[in-house]
């Protein structure tokens, strides 16, 4: 019978376990749901409105009092229910991204999650791997990146019995370390328990918009103040008419277009989770429609990161029988394992020998080195082989050719393997232990090595690599690849996936020759290069920066540890799921199942949110701050107030609630400027606002004087203020060069049937019984028609004129 195999949760738990001490703690990375609720409903504009409608419906005007406290009711439970399902989503998402913890608990390594961790287990971790708990090591040793923590980028090298701190991550190297300090009391806890908890990041788009709500924040205490003055002060003592007008004028906040901008993010985040791209960091949706420039690594997106031994060439007097021994050997004793010797041992299992020094390989270093004393294997089953004993290399070619003996009648077949796409190493081997210095921080290999064997591996191109590039052509991004391997496999593999042609080929260049570029000559280097080969982490980081000083919105893909300092210098890091914790950490998006194909359909819809963003805003805008230039202009003149609340909500109902519903739904994808949106938003708000301004004075002034009918005045400005905000819909999505304005040329005309349909709507709801009783609109006279009609045109002209 098949022995039962106990879950994690009742895997034996350390002797020296603490009880009670585990690593259960939880810091919200994001809002609550009592959160989002009191966020959205509870906010000080909706708590005055919820007040004046109260007032309003106790004065006796309960249509004023639905369209002044209902209305913004509606909109807070539309966007909290938005929040929370997406809330929920993502919830159920980002379980996916979660760490795991390898601890050993019954002499067996096992995979827990890191809730489970307590105090006095014992935890491995090796390059790539987030330290989880607080402790010390016990065997082993491994370079420790730090900066999370510290801000510090040198690697810190961790011995025995030196301490752990949580939030740090393996660069280089293997550790095992016991668990002292978990849950709340781990540095990492205590350093963003405050940080994370509730904290609610301002996007960039937020942080201007912020800036507009407090300018008109200014002017609605103006006019409130204004009022109440009037009303105190002067023999005004209509309260129900200067509680309407507090109502219209608190309309002017547009605390309702900060929660858009968060709904807009919450739903977008869903929809590219639903295409393969889980949204770490709110900001990231917007960062996607910004990308002009991505950078990416070889490993798992131009490949499947599936590495094969490929072929192995003796060199010298070394037989092939004899390089496949050792290799086999140098595989299975390496205690810093990597995909490369994963793929040796997959390829020729060996037996374990005893190691004297070891270096394990690094990014910066391109090499890896293990030094043998001969006494043997200690392993079973080795056989009768002579066990090995000398200091054995297996590094990058370019990194090792000073080691090397002169004569390299192995570099054209070299040449050769690398023009297919292969990725070559040499294996090489040096009698003289006493010169490697392998333990300490800075490996020393012996001066003269011997190389023994040329050895070549291939790794599949994904079958989606093609569509994939060619997304990213749609999108309008720049590809640029940066790649630990030599420039030609990795030019070889971008040439099977499409990039470069005969008449533009792949500009190539390789880390030593980049590090001879300074200054201006090394932006200009990395402008004009697409590939970049035998690179370090510090050379991928300087890279990124170069690219961001000279203007580039920057994102860079990576799943390995060495890509996590261009991770935190780009604009936006991408990390694969398979990828390590540490990269996964610093990353504002995850691609769950490693799909790079979803990463253009991520770009482009982060495009299209972003363009229906900037064409809501601007009806927006101009909305506000028409009514607010409206409301003083009429102040000053002393000749009423332009409307009720009702034909207020009525006139944001047709010219933008319903417009900017159907805007978001029809928005398409597109290249957006880098530039602040909201001075991209001036050269349509400025002229729109004056022209819609003016006209609606015009209009108020000039019915109040020739009708003396204050209540009809108010009519006919709601009909013209309608028909104005139809008009701007039209050049928001201008269907031919006729209406752009100056605008881009969107060339839909749903839009513009939206508007002359909401148009007819408007004109035929007096006598449609039921809008007739919920708008409360009466009709206008045929004289008032035809002059309203005149306005509206030339509002269009005028506006076609900008």
């Amino acid at each position: 019978m098949p022995q039962h195999r106990p879950a994690v949760s009742q895997m034996p738990k350390p002797p020296n376990a603490v009880q009670g001490h585990g690593n259960n703690v939880k810091i919200k990375a994001g809002r609550s749901y009592g959160q989002i609720v009191r966020d959205n409903v509870f906010t000080f504009f909706n708590i005055v409105l919820f007040s004046l409608g109260a007032v309003l419906l106790l004065l006796g005007s309960p249509r004023d009092a639905f369209f002044t406290g209902a209305i913004a009711a509606l909109n807070a439970v539309v966007a909290t229910f938005q929040e929370v399902r997406a809330k929920r989503t993502l919830d159920k998402i980002s379980l996916l991204t979660r760490p795991q913890a390898t601890v050993i608990r019954g002499g067996q390594e096992r995979q827990i999650t890191p809730d489970e961790i307590v105090v006095g287990d014992l935890l491995v971790v090796a390059a790539g791997d987030q330290v989880l708990a607080d402790g010390k090591v016990t065997a082993g040793q491994a370079d420790f990146d730090e900066s999370l923590l510290t801000g510090e980028a040198d690697l810190v090298p961790k011995r025995p019995e030196e301490p752990l701190l949580s939030g740090s991550f393996v660069v280089s190297g293997k550790v095992t370390y016991e668990a002292e300090k978990v849950g709340a009391d781990s540095f990492a806890n205590k350093l963003t328990a405050n940080a994370k908890s509730a904290h609610r990041a301002q996007t960039p788009l937020q942080s201007e918009v912020n800036l507009v709500v407090r300018l008109l924040l200014l002017v609605v205490f103006f006019f409130g103040a204004m009022i109440a003055t009037q009303f105190f002060l002067t023999e005004n003592d209509n309260l129900l008419e200067s509680v309407r007008a507090t109502s219209v004028v608190f309309g002017l906040a547009p605390s309702s277009l900060f929660l858009m901008i968060v709904v807009a993010y919450a739903l977008g985040a869903v929809r590219i989770a639903n295409q393969g791209a889980l949204v770490q960091e709110s900001n990231a949706v917007e960062s996607l429609a910004h990308v002009d420039v991505l950078c990416l690594d070889k490993t798992g997106t131009l490949t499947a990161n599936r590495i094969k031994l490929n072929t192995v060439q003796p060199l010298g007097e070394m037989t092939e029988a004899a390089a496949r021994h050792a290799l086999s050997v140098y595989a299975a004793s390496t205690a810093a394992g990597n995909r490369t010797s994963e793929a040796i041992a997959a390829a020729l299992p060996g037996a374990k020998q005893p190691v004297a020094a070891e270096a394990p390989f690094s990014s910066a270093r391109k090499w890896s080195a293990l030094a043998f004393d001969g006494e043997g294997s200690s392993q079973p089953g080795a056989g009768d082989v002579a066990p090995l004993k000398g200091v054995y290399v297996l590094g990058a070619p370019e990194m090792l050719l000073s080691h090397l003996p002169l004569d390299k009648k192995w570099q054209p077949t070299a040449l050769a393997w690398t023009a297919k796409g292969e990725r070559v190493l040499v294996f090489a081997y040096s009698e003289e232990i006493d010169q490697f210095a392998g333990g300490s921080d800075k490996p020393v290999l012996p001066a003269r090595l011997t190389p023994i064997a040329l050895i070549s591996f291939t790794d599949e191109l994904r079958p989606d690599a093609k569509e994939t590039l060619a997304g990213f052509r749609e999108a309008g991004i720049q590809i640029k690849i940066i790649s630990g391997d030599n420039p030609q496999t990795v030019a070889a593999l971008a040439q099977q996936a499409g990039l470069g042609t005969e008449d533009e080929p792949l500009s190539l260049l390789s880390g030593p020759e980049l590090a001879a570029y300074d200054g201006s000559h090394f932006d200009t280097a990395v402008e004009q290069t697409d590939i970049f080969g035998r690179i370090t982490p510090e050379q991928k980081q300087h890279i990124v920066r170069s690219l961001r000083e000279q203007g580039h919105y920057v994102a860079m893909t990576g799943d390995g540890v060495n890509d996590v300092l261009a991770l935190k210098e780009a604009r936006l890091g991408i990390a694969m799921q398979s990828g390590s914790q540490a990269t996964r950490a610093v990353a504002g998006i995850v691609l769950l199942q490693d799909s790079f194909a979803a990463l253009p359909k991520a770009f482009l819809e982060g495009q299209r949110i972003m363009n229906s963003m900037g064409d809501v805003l601007r009806l927006y805008l101009v909305r506000i701050f028409t009514l607010a230039m409206l409301i003083g202009a009429i102040a000053m003149l002393e000749v009423g107030f332009p409307y009720t609340p009702a034909q207020n909500s009525i006139i944001s109902i047709f010219s933008l609630t319903i417009p900017a519903f159907f805007l978001a739904i029809w928005a398409k994808p597109g290249a957006t400027p880098h530039a602040s949106i909201v001075r991209q938003l001036v050269n349509f708000v400025v002229p729109g606002t004056i022209v819609t301004g003016l006209f609606s004075i015009f209009i108020y002034v000039y019915f109040i004087y020739t009708t003396r009918d204050w209540h009809y005045t108010q009519l006919a400005l709601t009909y013209s203020s309608i028909a104005m905000g139809l008009i701007l819909v039209v050049f928001v999505q201008p269907p031919t060069k006729f209406w752009t304005g100056g605008d881009r040329l969107a060339a839909d005309w749903r839009p513009t049937i939206l508007a002359a349909g909401l148009f007819v709507l408007l004109i035929a709801s007096p006598y449609l019984p039921i809008l007739k009783g919920f708008f409360g609109l009466a009709p206008l006279t045929d004289w008032s028609l035809r002059r309203v009609t005149h306005i509206v045109i030339a509002v269009g002209a005028l506006m076609d004129g900008d």
